[in-house]
């Protein structure tokens, strides 16, 4: 008899730390741009009549969403969310093939 299963998901494995540190600077990308408010703070260039001060403002927030949302692709759909690569049998090269046919 076979034990009950349950519908909890499998735990996913941890990301790498390549794709931790990748994730946090495109986090903290958006955050620190704005919060350099001298690199923005005037008049000029006016885009359609709107100040520089506002449309630079706006534009970090479609930036900032696809930075949250890169690393959010980054930390779920990287190599260790996917789980081990099968690569099947591994060859070592003639010197072991010749191991194996001598015994």
């Amino acid at each position: 008899m076979t034990p009950p299963t349950t519908n909890q998901p499998r735990p996913r494995p941890r990301p790498s730390t390549g794709a931790r540190v990748g994730a946090g600077i495109l986090v903290l990308i958006p955050i620190v741009a704005l919060m350099w408010v001298p690199s923005y703070a005037k008049a000029t260039p006016r885009l359609w009549g709107f100040p520089f001060f506002y449309w630079y403002q706006l534009m970090w927030l479609f930036i900032g969403a696809s930075c949250v949302i890169s690393a959010y692709l980054l930390l779920t759909r990287g190599p260790a969310a996917r789980g081990p690569i099968d690569r099947g049998p591994i060859d070592r090269g003639p010197a072991a093939r010749d191991e194996r046919s001598d015994r």
